[in-house]
């Protein structure tokens, strides 16, 4: 619980830094190659096989109700607007959230951030928001690319265990989703990008008790980080929910 108050403080500390423009801009575009390209392959294979398993059962069920033209609809909603989102920001935390705690902890563990201190660099400035920026840049990014893999995902096994054309499913999916649902999708994949970097440098910021420290610092990150995305997922879907019965 500790550890979890001061990755709020560190958020705080982080949005006045972005706000007041103290950012190393050259640090950014190095970690955005590694939220983005360094971790692709990953994100789209996730992506395109949970694509075609959620398209393989849903299929199944809507052929007993003679509603197998809905399955691009039922992809859409589910797929799209969930599961999309939630698997990349899952896939980015393993890879990147896990590295941001290492780094940083093996830092701290052995004495460099006290020496950047020493030099009058705030470590917040130079190793944290660089970080922050780069994950809420990258991770809507990935976040479209891994919707679009699932739906080809969908396309094909739509197309070759149940005859539906790709013309028909695309169509369900595309009166299913609307702008504002893409905005929704990228705005999770924002605030995901936020909870994966602040989670993971915080846990490497407060690491202790030398190399056995940093391991359990990752793990801690890392599960945190997934609880995490799960329970915003969920207060953001219910805030959704409640705007769209609203309206």
């Amino acid at each position: 619980m500790k550890r979890f108050l001061m990755a709020i403080f560190l958020g705080g500390q982080i949005a006045v830094r972005i706000v007041t423009g103290r950012i190393y801009r050259r640090n950014v575009l190095e970690h955005m190659f590694a939220v983005g390209p360094d971790s692709l392959n990953p994100v789209l294979m996730t992506n395109f096989f949970a694509g075609m398993i959620f398209t393989v059962q849903t299929g199944r069920q809507l052929v007993h109700y003679n509603a197998l033209n809905a399955l691009g609809g039922a992809f859409a909603i589910a797929f799209c607007r969930e599961l999309a989102p939630i698997l990349t920001a899952s896939i980015i935390a393993g890879q990147v959230g896990s590295a941001f705690a290492a780094e940083l902890g093996s830092m701290r563990v052995s004495e460099q951030i006290d020496a950047l201190q020493m030099l009058k660099t705030d470590p917040v400035d130079y190793l944290v928001v660089p970080r922050v920026i780069a994950c809420c840049i990258m991770l809507p990014v990935m976040t479209i690319v891994g919707l679009v893999t699932g739906i080809g995902g969908g396309v094909f096994i739509g197309s070759f265990l149940f005859d539906l054309p790709m013309s028909e499913f695309m169509g369900s999916v595309q009166s299913s989703l609307s702008l504002s649902d893409l905005l929704i999708i990228v705005t999770k994949a924002f605030i995901f990008g936020a909870i994966v970097a602040i989670l993971g440098c915080s846990w490497g910021l407060t690491t202790t008790g030398g190399v056995k420290g940093v391991g359990h610092s990752v793990t801690s990150a890392v599960v945190t980080t997934w609880v995490s995305i799960f329970v915003v997922n969920f207060f953001l879907s219910l805030a959704l929910f409640h705007e769209l019965g609203a309206a």
